[in-house]
C-alpha cells in the first residue's frame, strides 16, 4: 500500500463527512468494460468485499481505491484487419479508400475486434487525510494522477486541491544535500541517484548500490549535472526515492516500523494504520526539508468558485518546468483543481499501478 505518492493540498474551505464522500463515489462505481468498450474506470471497495463501502475509515484517515480496466488490443492486429477491409473495397469497386473511409474502416475494424481483446485492470490507493488537508494518490505518473483527481473534483462538491508547493525546488534541494554532502535533519542520503545534465546532449549519470558521499559525485553537479532522483531515509522508518517532480517513489517500511506488532497483525487495518501514521509524519517533514509550502493558490481558488467568479491564476509549484504560473480549472462538480502549467515528466510511468 502506498509504494508511491503523489501529494496534493486540499483547500480548507472544504469540509465533507464520509458518508457525503461515500454517496458521491456511490455515483461513478467500476464496471467491467462491455463488449465494444475500449476502457472503464470507477470506484471500487477498498477492503475487496463485494458490495462494501467505496470510502474507508481507518483512524480517521479516508481511503478510496480507484480502479481502470482496459481492452489489450495490438496494432499490428488492427491494422491488418483494416488492410483485409479496404483490399476487399478494392476488389469490389476497383478504387481504393480515401483518408476518410480509411478513418471509417479502422472505427470497423476495432469494433469488430475489442469483444475478443483481453482485459489489464489496474488499481490505485487514494488516501484523504481531512486533519492535515493532504490528498495522496498511490502512483508516480502525473497524467495518471490527473485521471483520479479530476473524476475527484467532479463527484465532491466544491473539493479545490493543488500539488504540494515548496519554497525550494526538490531539484535544487537535492544538488545541495550531495554537493554539501549535509542531508537534512531527520533524512540521510542512500546509495542511488540519477544525474542529468542540462544542455543539449542530456547526459545522465545513474549510481545504484553506490556510496554517493564520493567527490565523483560533487563534481558532475559542479560541472553542471543535476539531480532527477535521489534514494533518501527518513528517520530509520521509511526509504523512498524522491524526483525534480516531488513525486515520491519505491516507498519501503523499515523493520523499526513493525517493531512490537506480531507476524498475525496483518490486514487491511493494520496495513492502512502503518502505512498512514508513517507517511502524516514523513511528509510535512519533506516539506520542511524543501524549504516548506510555499502559497498554492488553492485556496483563493476556492473562494472564487464560491464567489461565482473568475479563477484567478495561481502559482505554479516550483517542481514545474516552466516556472509558470497556470489557471485554476472549474470543474462540473464546483471544484477546482489547480498546478502547473505543464505536468512533471512521468519519468518512469511504468512503475505506476496501471
Amino acid at each position: 500500500m502506498f509504494k508511491n505518492m503523489i501529494v496534493y493540498r486540499i483547500a480548507p474551505q472544504w469540509q465533507v463527512e464520509l458518508t457525503q464522500v461515500e454517496e458521491a463515489l456511490a455515483k461513478a462505481p467500476f464496471m467491467e468494460c462491455g463488449a465494444t468498450q475500449e476502457k472503464s474506470l470507477g470506484w471500487v471497495p477498498p477492503r475487496g468485499d463485494a458490495h462494501g463501502p467505496l470510502a474507508e475509515s481507518v483512524g480517521g484517515q479516508w481511503i478510496l481505491r480507484f480502479m481502470v480496466e482496459s481492452k489489450v488490443l495490438p496494432g499490428s492486429v488492427l491494422a491488418r484487419r483494416v488492410k483485409e477491409k479496404a483490399e476487399r473495397i478494392e476488389q469490389e469497386t476497383g478504387r481504393k479508400p480515401g483518408k476518410k473511409e480509411s478513418k471509417e474502416l479502422k472505427d470497423e475494424a476495432k469494433l469488430d475486434l475489442l469483444p475478443m481483446a483481453f482485459t489489464k485492470q489496474g488499481s490505485m490507493w487514494v488516501w484523504i487525510d481531512t486533519a492535515s488537508r493532504l490528498l495522496v494518490l498511490d502512483t508516480s505518473a502525473q497524467g495518471r494522477a490527473d485521471e483520479v483527481v479530476t473524476l475527484l473534483v467532479e463527484s465532491l462538491p466544491g473539493l479545490s486541491v493543488s500539488l504540494i508547493n515548496t519554497q525550494t525546488s526538490p531539484q535544487a534541494a537535492m544538488s545541495h544535500w550531495l554537493s554539501t554532502q549535509e542531508p537534512p535533519v531527520g533524512f540521510t542520503v542512500d546509495r542511488e541517484c540519477e544525474l542529468k545534465s542540462a544542455d543539449e546532449a542530456k547526459a545522465v549519470v545513474r549510481y545504484a548500490r553506490h556510496p554517493l558521499d564520493i567527490e565523483e559525485v560533487q563534481a558532475h553537479i559542479a560541472a553542471g549535472k543535476l539531480p532527477t532522483k535521489l534514494a533518501l531515509t527518513w528517520d530509520d522508518r521509511v526509504s523512498f526515492m524522491l524526483t525534480e517532480g516531488l513525486q515520491i517513489k519505491k516507498v519501503s517500511f523499515l523493520d523499526t516500523v513493525f517493531e512490537g506488532t506480531k507476524a498475525d497483525d496483518g490486514g487491511f487495518d493494520t496495513d492502512v494504520a502503518i502505512a498512514t501514521g508513517e507517511l502524516v509524519k514523513l511528509i510535512p517533514d519533506l516539506i520542511e526539508a524543501l524549504g516548506g509550502e510555499a502559497e498554492s493558490g488553492v485556496a483563493s481558488a476556492a473562494q472564487a468558485v464560491a464567489a461565482g467568479a473568475a479563477p484567478a491564476a495561481v502559482t505554479a509549484p516550483s517542481s514545474a518546468p516552466t516556472g509558470h504560473s497556470a489557471p485554476a480549472r472549474k470543474s462540473a462538480g464546483g471544484g477546482m483543481v489547480t498546478g502547473p502549467r505543464d505536468a512533471p515528466v512521468d519519468t518512469d510511468p511504468e512503475s505506476a499501478p496501471f
